[in-house]
């Protein structure tokens, strides 16, 4: 039995019109929006709440926690808000879920005239700089972390994570699956390809949030029950669950947002069958950050990772014969066989009107 999840990070423009990222906006402007969403009781304890209880709903604030002395934080810097989703046996049922917890974001959030918009990467800021500079007690909590000391890039940069686990699959086969994964994330990643922006300009590929995060972040993250079943490394493969539901849970990190929610259908339906392939035999650890880079900058144009891309999909398919889900992998299918992904969508709107933030109205 497969149990599917998704967690969607929201970019926003303001008012303004301007990017509304930590320079430009408060948390308190965005907390107003999770506020007037509801709660629904019955997603507990599927949903970990934190220790800050800034996820108390499906949706919450993603950003960087300031603290004073102490482990309570004393605010939030903002890059946008996350969906998360309950845990569905069907994927069909996550994405339906996502949809339907999206739409009410994009409603709540034009009340308060911000309008949801497709970046997987700021279009405008290259780097994060807390403001005032940390303190000693965060300089000391980050440094017991190491995926915690890039903040400058996830603080810059939105994706989803797909989540994936199956009934009482072993601890050492998930930790495979996840090492499988973190292997072939080139060449699946420009399957979701949308940050051709960089600087306020257009970048020179088509996911700047691939070239500069994979590598230095993790591609794919198992979380196991207990600290012993723990693999060191950074970035990090394994992680030990905060809460029961998350035991066995495979997240998959690496892809670029996407607009239409039908592509994470496909996705999820790709990893499942990755999940279930016995064929493909690559396994790494850590993502190897050149080849990564090599994706992030020319996608399936190059050949290497057009034929990696197509094998993959081509054993997550065999892997998914009889399993209606097989169904689900066509879009990817038709992006292989052009070739192309949400970036060259974009950058053609880009070298049209010339202003990122008229591309960026243009998304969802």
């Amino acid at each position: 039995m497969f149990y599917f999840g998704i967690e969607h990070e929201v970019a926003f423009l303001n008012q303004e019109g301007k990017f509304a990222d930590f320079d430009h906006t408060k948390f308190a402007d965005f907390n107003q929006i999770v506020e007037k969403l509801p709660t629904y009781p019955s997603d507990y304890p599927q949903l970990r709440v934190g220790d800050a209880g800034i996820k108390k709903k499906r949706w919450y604030i993603e950003g960087f926690e300031r603290f004073a002395d102490s482990d309570q934080p004393i605010d939030c810097l903002a890059k946008g808000i996350e969906i998360r989703t309950t845990i569905h046996s069907s994927i069909q049922g996550a994405v339906n879920e996502l949809s339907e917890s999206f739409n009410l974001l994009r409603e709540v959030a034009a009340s308060y005239g911000y309008s949801a918009v497709l970046a997987s990467f700021n279009p405008y800021k290259t780097v994060f700089e807390p403001q005032p500079p940390l303190n000693e007690f965060e300089i000391k909590q980050l440094q017991a972390y190491p995926d915690e000391q890039t903040a400058n890039i996830y603080m810059v940069s939105y994706g989803p994570d797909l989540n994936i686990s199956v009934a009482d699959m072993a601890t050492e086969d998930l930790i495979d699956i996840g090492k499988k994964l973190t292997y072939y994330s080139p060449y699946i990643v420009p399957f979701t390809f949308s940050s051709p922006f960089y600087n306020g300009s257009l970048w020179e590929g088509l996911s700047v949030r691939t070239f500069i995060r994979t590598g230095k972040r993790s591609a794919t993250l198992v979380f196991v029950e207990k600290q012993e079943q723990l693999i060191h490394s950074v970035p990090s493969l394994t992680k030990v669950a905060r809460i029961p539901a998350e035991v066995g849970r495979i997240e998959f990190k690496a892809f670029d947002s996407c607009d239409d929610f039908n592509i994470y259908t496909a996705l999820l339906a790709l990893l499942k069958g990755l999940v279930l392939d016995k064929t493909l035999q690559g396994r790494a650890t850590i993502p190897d950050a050149s080849l990564h880079q090599i994706s992030a900058k020319e996608g399936f144009d190059h050949k290497d990772i057009f034929a990696n891309a197509h094998k993959v999909l081509q054993a997550s398919e065999i892997a998914l014969t009889n399993d209606p889900d097989v169904n689900l992998l066509t879009p990817l299918k038709l992006m292989l066989t052009k070739r192309r992904s949400k970036s060259h969508e974009l950058i053609e709107i880009f070298q049209r009107v010339g202003s990122i933030e008229e591309v960026l109205r243009q998304t969802y």
